[in-house]
């Protein structure tokens, strides 16, 4: 490196130096499916964040319906934070012959994979697509997923003995076949990838398969991202950790901030060059122009957020998109609740959104964390869909927990208001709506538009 050389060039000669010349080929959400905590579909979800409903209830973790059993033995010896949670009821439930999945496997094919199979064809037929039509198709299949609770469960009580139960012990519950199966079931020939980073794992994954539709690995995709609770010692953990709010509530931005609330689910979009979606006819949800990802490298702790790694992302994303950071009108947030990571978000989106922004239009933000609570890995795509509802709706949901601002930013100063009611998506005459979603991890961050 010669002594002249820019240390810290531009979000737009990274860019391309990259070889992403912006904007790129925009990527058209054609369809999309979910289940989440109080919602089993779309229109469930979209009627739970439009009435401002808080799906995280408190009782016995894993003690609802169709679940695995209460998973505290002994309820006197937890956490109070332990108690609370955002959870799907039946998870026992499986239209095993609908896949052609024996009822022997099935029994050992982890909720997590039973899940993305469901969600996968939901999202297809919410895309006016026969998944029967796609076998051989060059189709892709990109998802976050992080937890390997139901091997635990399965070796404990299991007899595998026989060459299948010790097969379907393997392959029901690994991170490669929950993708891997998704592929297989529809016979899709594209790239089938399973995504670990964490918070930002359903993120970085939608992140690959927009890159992979712009590189033409793929010629439609599948992506999302599945969480579910089956450990009390994982939320004991997390729980003793300091990690979860003993409250019971993601007070994202607020003053009470005092941890998260773990909460499951799975979510999936079907994802389309633009120029083909609306040369097919499809119903578009909406349009993702630019995404971009990055790592915090050397912050003050593992767990501690970098605000300028964050500054970074968010530059590269909207010089990817060839949009100025003025334009969005609302940022989906991290948002997780804790004392030391809201701060830094906060700040990061304030020196980049603030720029040239008007006062009279200041940048609304929120977080579905509020609603649902913390879905991990499939917390990035809750995001997504909930954006893409919001656009179409034309109306921003209210963040719930919001009562008494963070002291430990300046209000005041910053060009951002929390979504604290149901608002109006701000109006253009001469543009139409636009968002930026950030999801963030100690090691890896992913935004997108």
């Amino acid at each position: 490196m010669s002594p002249g050389e820019d240390l810290n060039p531009s979000a737009e000669s990274r860019v391309e130096e990259a070889g992403a010349s912006p904007p790129e080929c925009p990527i058209a959400v054609v369809g999309m499916a979910c289940r989440f905590p109080g919602a089993s579909g779309i229109s469930d979800f979209w009627r739970l964040l439009e009435a401002g409903e808080n799906a995280v209830i408190e009782g016995v973790p894993g003690s609802g319906v169709g679940r695995v059993g209460e998973l505290f033995p002994d309820a006197g010896v937890q956490s109070k934070a332990c108690r609370f949670g955002g959870y799907l009821d039946e998870l026992d439930r499986f239209d095993a012959a609908f896949f052609r999945i024996s009822p022997v496997e099935a029994q050992l094919l982890d909720p997590q994979q039973r899940l993305m199979l469901e969600t996968s064809w939901q999202a297809l037929e919410d895309a006016g697509l026969d998944p029967e039509q796609l076998r051989g198709s060059r189709s892709g299949v990109y998802a976050g997923i992080s937890n390997h609770e139901y091997r635990s469960l399965i070796l404990e009580v299991s007899e595998t003995d026989e060459s299948a139960a010790s097969l379907y012990s393997v392959t029901g519950t690994s991170f490669n076949t929950a993708i891997g199966r998704v592929a297989f079931a529809l016979g899709l020939t594209g790239p089938a990838m399973a995504v670990d980073t964490a918070c930002s794992s359903s993120l970085v994954a939608v992140h690959q398969a927009v890159v992979s539709l712009q590189r033409r690995e793929a010629d439609l995709a599948l992506a999302g991202g599945v969480h579910t609770i089956l450990s009390g010692r994982t939320i004991e953990l997390r729980a003793n950790a300091g990690m979860l709010s003993p409250d019971g509530r993601c007070a994202t931005f607020d003053a009470a901030a005092n941890g998260y609330v773990r909460g499951e689910g799975c979510g999936i979009v079907v994802l389309k060059r633009l120029p083909e979606a609306e040369a097919d006819g499809d119903r578009i949800w909406g349009v993702i122009r630019g995404s971009a990802v990055n790592q915090d490298g050397a912050s003050p702790g593992l767990t501690v957020p970098n605000g300028a790694a964050q500054e970074q992302v968010i530059e590269e994303a909207l010089a990817r998109a060839g949009i100025r950071p003025h334009e969005v009108d609302y940022l989906e947030a991290h948002g997780t609740g804790t004392p030391v990571g809201d701060p830094i978000e906060l700040h990061a989106t304030e020196s980049v959104y603030g720029r040239d922004r008007e006062p009279e239009r200041p940048l609304l933000i929120g977080s579905v964390k509020t609603n649902i609570g913390h879905l991990e890995p499939a917390a990035g795509v809750a995001s997504l869909i909930k954006v893409m509802l919001s656009i179409r709706q034309g109306v921003i949901p209210k963040h719930l927990h919001f009562r008494e601002p963070t002291p430990q930013v300046d209000w005041e100063q910053m060009p951002l208001r929390v979504t604290s009611a149901s608002t109006e998506w701000p109006r253009h005459p001469d543009r139409p709506p636009r968002a930026g979603i950030t999801r963030i991890f100690h090691r890896q961050m992913a935004w997108g538009l």
